[in-house]
């Protein structure tokens, strides 16, 4: 039986070692803790938000990172303190600009399969995990926010989204609890939200009752891809694969120069705030359904009768996952602005890195060794497209190691590309 690694048993890597075994392959994922899920799928906001899938290269969302440098608070956060590895991703950022049409397009066409395979997943995991197909309300409080959003919008339609333009009116009759000086907004109806942190530890569980394997709580320390086999290094010891997945969030970057890619990942921290609703007054005040503000970069999601997430900001500070009260500040305040009524007197702060391409898309497929392979940098839409990338690495491991297996039967060395 073949048998691959994969690093990383966050959303990608879960779901990547879902789809290779459902190929009948003997899969192993590594991470260095003790449990899925622990990092950046531990409490994100929560949306399978396809109606998110606009790329940030952009013009005016580099200004805005201009404008907000020394602003703590601001939504977007860009750290002036500089390094080699932050000027390497600006600069190949600001290259991928002129694509930001085809690949808002392409994300929306891969958010939009993923989907479906999520919903597969979960039921034949059978994984609880707080899901509600509640839709998704983008809200807007200045007229050239609404603007914008009707160009996106198009660029949505183009990918195969649905979404209808409110008046402030029916943005208050789809969520009457929400406050504030609102324009105008945009409905998905499709869109959806649950627990990435159940979901994802709910379908590891279930792949290790399938004989999946999981090697948690010890870092990996080398991998080495030659011609005839990958060789995954941890201090316990090595073992040999026919092959590798690497989905290690912000580490999948130095696990690529060891296979010998590049692969210019950065990463992004992101906050959320989990409040806690106690009483029964918070819990009728809370929003049943998910929303995105996209002036503050905020969205929520309702997970289940007593719990309400709001997740958002993006800072460029390195590896550093210092949860920052000048960040988590700004998610309270938006909370008891824009829903007065609940309670934030029990409110759970997390921090997050996301990891980033330049040009906002995920690095999906082969590497330079024929061995190895890739399924991360999604950035903020990790638990939205993970199940659809899944699919595709998995399809493609798959087909590379039939095809080693065809030419060592005729006689062949199987050797890297």
């Amino acid at each position: 039986m073949t048998r691959i690694a994969v690093i990383g048993a966050g959303i990608t890597g879960v779901t990547t070692a879902f789809q290779l075994h459902q190929r009948g392959m003997e899969v192993v994922v590594y991470d260095r803790h003790r449990y899925a899920a622990m990092e950046t799928s531990f409490a994100n906001g929560g949306q399978l938000s396809a109606s998110n899938a606009e790329v940030w290269n952009t013009w005016a969302t580099v200004l805005k990172g201009i404008k907000w440098m020394l602003q703590s608070d601001a939504p977007l956060l860009v750290s002036p303190k500089p390094s080699w590895h932050k000027i390497s991703w600006m600069t190949e950022f600001l290259a991928n600009i002129p694509k930001y049409r085809a690949n808002t397009v392409e994300t929306t066409r891969l958010a939009i399969k993923a989907r479906a395979l999520h919903m597969e997943m979960a039921e034949q995991a059978g994984v609880d995990f707080d899901f509600s197909p509640a839709g998704i309300l983008h809200f807007y409080k200045k007229d050239r926010d609404m603007a914008h959003a009707r160009r996106v919008t198009k660029l949505l339609g183009e990918g195969g989204l649905d979404r209808r333009e409110l008046t402030p009116d029916e943005v208050a009759r789809i969520e009457p609890r929400l406050k504030g000086g609102i324009v105008g907004g945009f409905w998905t109806e499709s869109d959806s939200t649950g627990d990435i942190h159940k979901y994802t530890v709910g379908l590891a569980q279930w792949l290790e009752q399938q004989g999946v394997t999981f090697a948690l709580g010890e870092d990996v320390t080398d991998v080495v891809a030659g011609d005839d086999a990958v060789t995954v290094t941890r201090a316990s010891g090595a073992e040999k694969f026919d092959g590798i997945v690497v989905s290690a969030g912000v580490a999948s970057r130095q696990f690529a120069r060891q296979l010998g890619d590049r692969v210019n990942i950065y990463p992004v921290k992101g906050y959320s705030i989990t409040v806690n609703l106690r009483d029964t007054r918070s819990q009728d005040a809370a929003p049943m359904v998910s929303l995105l503000d996209d002036d503050a970069k905020i969205v929520t999601s309702r997970l289940g009768r007593d719990r309400f997430r709001i997740a958002g900001t993006a800072e460029f500070n390195g590896i550093n996952r210092d949860i920052r009260a000048d960040r988590i500040a700004p998610l309270v305040r938006w909370c008891e602005t824009h829903f007065p009524d609940v309670s934030t007197a029990s409110v759970v702060p997390w921090a997050g890195l996301r990891p980033m391409m330049p040009n906002m898309m995920p690095r999906v497929g082969a590497g330079r060794n024929a061995r190895v392979f890739y399924n991360t940098g999604h950035g903020h839409l990790g638990w939205t497209l993970s199940a659809a990338t899944a699919e595709v690495v998995a399809g493609c491991v798959h087909s590379a190691m039939r095809e080693s297996s065809n030419l060592a039967t005729q006689g062949f060395r199987f050797k890297s590309v």
